[in-house]
């Protein structure tokens, strides 16, 4: 999946917006490779440490709207692992699908907090149609069971 940088830079939102996004994003990524047991080359690591420790916090975009951003992130967090527990489970499905796309929840936020209701309305579908995963890809994660549609 392309990075929130490229992905988003569409949408107008200012650089610090699209810093914190694009760092978000690639923590998120190697937080879950952590989590899945999967190889994490050093670079993206330390990239990832020094994101969360540092550059994030610092970011002025977030600074000035932490406490909108802040219960955001938390909900991201808890439907990561809402699936993640789902799918470790055996009880995976197209809930527990649509849970995995936290982040854009996220980004729905930074498109309130940077354009106003108004335009976040009218670009709210545009924004939760980028989520690149398809649900038979999702599907095809978990071969010995068919996923239930809801």
């Amino acid at each position: 999946m392309t990075a929130p940088r490229e992905a988003f830079a569409r949408f107008g939102f200012c650089p610090d917006a699209l810093r914190w996004l694009d760092d978000l994003w690639n923590a998120i990524q190697v937080l879950d490779d952590v989590a899945d047991g999967d190889p994490i080359n050093r670079a993206d690591l330390d990239r990832a440490i020094f994101a969360l420790l540092v550059d994030m916090p610092d970011n002025q975009f977030f600074v000035k709207n932490r406490l909108t951003l802040l219960p955001a992130l938390a909900a991201m967090v808890l439907k990561w692992k809402a699936a993640d527990d789902a799918e470790r489970g055996g009880r995976a499905d197209a809930r527990s699908f649509t849970w995995r796309a936290g982040f854009y929840d996220v980004v729905l936020m930074v498109n309130l907090l940077h354009f106003g209701p108004t335009s976040a309305m009218l670009g709210a579908e545009e924004v939760l149609a980028m989520y690149g995963e398809k649900f038979t890809d999702y599907q095809g994660e978990f071969p010995c069971r068919t996923l239930a549609q809801g």
